[in-house]
């Protein structure tokens, strides 16, 4: 790493100082160390992929006011890049006061956020050794897919597991179906009528297996993000009372903000931020189609789940995704109910209020569900006959 201070003196000159550090924790101490030490009134870095995230967890160990800028904020010009010249450009521009920070959590909401994101990474190895194991039963003529609403239900994975041994007829598998599923035993005794070979029963023994781990492996991370979410139970409790939103939706969504909405100012920058609202690409006072920013792609594949769920509710979002989805289409009138949870969030945590959607007369629902407890009352006392 190049690091360069400017050093304002008495009469105004300004000296520079280059040094140079490695990544090494020791030496990332004595960078910090030295900024400290210099009384330095802001250290600026560029975003540069996972590698910013050392340097400025031992910078904001010792109290010194760092930014972590967007590299495209900061372009120098093309032709003159080096290490030394983007140092002493980010130096010159800080002194100006040229520089907008990125939003960095807290350091707790940093630390969840690396079980959030990792869960979703999991649940997508998930999803896709399911599909692995729908393809391998598919291949060996298995049409049980065909048959069940989902290959990973109760009633399937017992099926699965009784092929893999190999003990069962199709008769007797139909006998392990549960619930509305026992209505259809005809197809499914055809379903099962494949050729399995010893290769396809070992492949479909791994996979189940590695499935099962997944799903243990969710399940503890899912405790630690609930044990991480107990000092922010207030907000966690907000955010649960909107459609489509539970515990874990919720968690994730608070690790990619936080709680503290002053960092943002304005919903219309969090959905910038997030890559939720549309972009800009006006000339001459045309305005012309233009996409999404990249923003916050995490948080922004959990609203855009949220808004799959809260639109089959009877909420506002549901009647907004229907007067779009026929102009724009499924996928874009997705991000545009996303956007829109995204400002009710943002007003939900500055405001600390629970959802109440515009279209329900909360009053009314209270009234027609405790009058008749009301009237019994009143009747029992007398006020009534």
């Amino acid at each position: 790493m190049v690091c360069t201070v400017l050093i304002e003196g008495a009469s105004g000159e300004v000296r520079k100082v280059i040094r140079e550090y490695s990544t090494f924790h020791d030496d990332l101490q004595k960078l910090a160390m030295w900024l400290y030490e210099l009384h330095v009134e802001l250290a600026v870095l560029e975003s540069t992929g996972i590698y910013w995230k050392c340097v400025y967890a031992e910078i904001e160990e010792l109290g010194v006011p760092c930014y972590v800028v967007n590299a495209r904020h900061v372009k120098n010009v093309p032709g003159r890049k080096t290490d030394v010249l983007d140092s002493e450009w980010l130096a010159e521009l800080a002194r100006c006061g040229l520089l907008r920070p990125s939003f960095i959590p807290p350091k707790d909401f940093r630390e969840i956020r690396m079980l959030t994101r990792y869960r979703k990474k999991l649940t997508g190895m998930q999803s896709a050794e399911k599909n692995r194991l729908h393809k391998v039963l598919e291949s060996g003529g298995i049409k049980l897919g065909a048959v069940v609403s989902d290959i990973d239900g109760v009633s399937a994975r017992e099926m699965i597991a009784a092929i893999i041994k190999n003990t069962h007829t199709p008769a007797e598998l139909t006998q392990l179906a549960r619930g509305r599923l026992r209505s259809k035993k005809e197809e499914l005794v055809r379903s099962f009528e494949g050729r399995l070979t010893d290769r396809h029963r070992f492949l479909l023994k791994q996979i189940q297996q590695h499935i099962q781990w997944l799903d243990s492996a969710i399940a503890r991370i899912d405790a630690q993000v609930a044990k991480g979410m107990s000092p922010y139970d207030q907000e966690w409790e907000l955010l649960q009372t909107h459609p489509g939103i539970d515990q874990i939706a919720a968690a994730m969504i608070l690790a990619e903000i936080g709680v503290s909405m002053e960092a943002f100012g304005k919903k219309e920058r969090i959905s910038c931020w997030a890559g939720m609202s549309p972009g800009n690409n006006q000339s001459a006072k045309k305005r012309k189609s233009s996409r999404t920013l990249h923003g916050d792609k995490f948080l922004k594949s959990v609203l855009c789940e949220i808004a799959n769920s809260a639109r089959k509710t009877e909420s506002q979002y549901k009647g907004k995704y229907q007067s779009l989805v026929i102009r724009r289409g499924h996928k874009r009138s997705i991000v545009a109910v996303g956007h829109k949870i995204l400002e009710v969030i943002f007003v939900m945590l500055k405001n600390k209020v629970v959802y109440k959607d515009p279209g329900i007369d909360y009053d009314l629902l209270i009234v027609s569900r405790n009058a008749p407890r009301w009237l019994k009352a009143l009747k029992q006392y007398g006020y009534l006959r």
